[in-house]
């Protein structure tokens, strides 16, 4: 008996992929666990084995389709069992009705049955004795060439008033022009309408697709879901710089590059112990704020498909040392799409670092369902206050955006405060670790 494998449920609000590539055809002999086909997700490009032995029967998409959890990836026949030929797709033929005359308007020639002319409501009712004359219509390239129904008088109206009727959308029957909606384009004029491309030159068409869709999606839930606001500090970490730049030398020989990421993430971690409200998600349907006590920070990495958001697990149980190696190695796989999709999920708070790409403040967007993210900026030498004097120091932007339903702007600042007093004290992170 033949088996439908369809596309599982991924977990983390995964509702479709795209296939990437077929790693079988129809009429091939797979085993169990084979990995049939590559798909792609929001999160990654991942290999999809087959839950059951046997002959491909039917491989119902094609390399690109977009498949839905639920959707028969492939159709399986037990061993040596004949897969069909493949043939042309034809449409059942239906009998033609018999042909009949075509009669002609002003736009064009269609078919009896489907010439239906309605009169648009009259203030006044015509003398039954004279002739019904039908609705004036004119095609308009503005709309794609669809029919522009209004009264003569109507149209004359427009015209006297330098309104180009084919531009106004109508709101009486059947979509008839009114005087009241040639009255409203005039208090708002619509500007003549133009294809695309004829603006300024030549424009291409992207589609919206794999990580770049997921994306758009999820952001668009994040902020029609939570009240979003974001507070801004800076911190003074020259000290950190140098501390940095000490270890560098030493675990480069090691072929672990150390960035100030790590260091960040040892002091969110203990931030969010002290102001856990931080460090969690809301429940909709039950009303609650689910406080999270342990530390999975996702870390966002830009790669050529999008932002992609691997997730560091136990932060508080790592050293910085860890820390730089496992991101290292996921931020690689990321960029590669081999990262795993349990490497991208789970995350309790997340950490953009837009500051690598030259910027300083910005309003990152919630990581839904957590309830914070914290924007870094670029870090650079300005003058500041240290001691009563005005001195040169490596500043570090900070942006961090919250759920004002769970925290508000009092407690946001306090946890800026805390986390700033971290990053300048660099040796305090250490104290504070286990």
């Amino acid at each position: 008996m033949a088996f439908n494998f369809v596309l599982p449920d991924l977990g983390e609000g995964i509702a479709e992929a795209e296939i990437r590539k077929w790693l079988v055809k129809e009429g091939d002999t797979i085993e169990e666990h084979q990995s049939v086909m590559e798909i792609e997700t929001d999160k990654a490009v991942v290999e999809v084995p087959s839950p059951k032995g046997g002959t491909v029967l039917k491989r119902p998409h094609e390399e690109g389709d977009t498949v839905k959890v639920g959707d028969v990836l492939l159709v399986i026949g037990e061993a040596g069992e004949k897969a069909e030929a493949p043939r042309a797709e034809t449409k059942e033929e239906k009998p033609k009705p018999a042909e009949r005359p075509k009669s002609v308007s002003v736009v064009g020639e269609l078919p009896e049955e489907e010439e239906v002319v309605k009169p648009a409501v009259l203030s006044r009712p015509r003398p039954s004795a004279a002739p019904f004359a039908p609705v004036s219509v004119a095609t308009s390239t503005a709309r794609g060439g669809t029919a522009v129904l209004a009264t003569p008088a109507v149209r004359a109206f427009a015209r006297e008033r330098a309104v180009a009727i084919e531009t106004i959308s109508g709101t009486g029957p059947d979509g008839s022009i009114t005087r009241e909606d040639v009255l409203k384009a005039i208090a708002k004029p619509t500007p003549a309408p133009a294809s695309v491309g004829e603006e300024t030159g030549p424009v291409e068409r992207v589609a919206i697709r794999g990580v770049r869709k997921a994306v758009a999606k999820h952001l668009v839930e994040a902020l029609k879901t939570m009240a979003s606001v974001t507070e801004t500090d800076e911190a003074d970490v020259t000290e950190l710089w140098e501390l940095r730049a000490r270890e560098k030398k030493a675990l480069e020989g090691k072929g672990v590059h150390l960035t100030f990421m790590p260091f960040i993430m040892k002091a969110l971690q203990h931030t969010l112990m002290e102001f856990e409200t931080f460090n969690a998600a809301v429940d909709e349907e039950k009303e609650e704020i689910v406080i999270k006590r342990f530390y999975n920070i996702g870390i966002a990495v830009d790669t050529p498909d999008g932002l992609i958001v691997p997730v560091v697990r136990n932060v508080e149980k790592k050293t910085i040392r860890e820390l730089a190696v496992e991101l290292q190695d996921l931020s690689q796989k990321a960029r590669d799409r081999t990262i795993k999709l349990e490497d991208l999920k789970g995350s309790t708070f997340t950490i953009t670092n837009y500051g690598a790409f030259g910027a300083t403040f910005a309003t990152p967007i919630i990581n839904y369902p957590d309830v914070a993210i914290l924007g870094t900026g670029k870090i650079s030498d300005k003058p500041w206050v240290k001691d009563g004097r005005v001195v040169v120091r490596k500043v570090l932007p900070l942006s961090l955006t919250f759920d004002h339903r769970v925290n508000d702007g009092a407690g946001a600042a306090k946890f800026l405060t805390r986390l700033v007093a971290y990053l300048e004290d660099a040796a305090s992170i250490f104290v504070e670790s286990a």
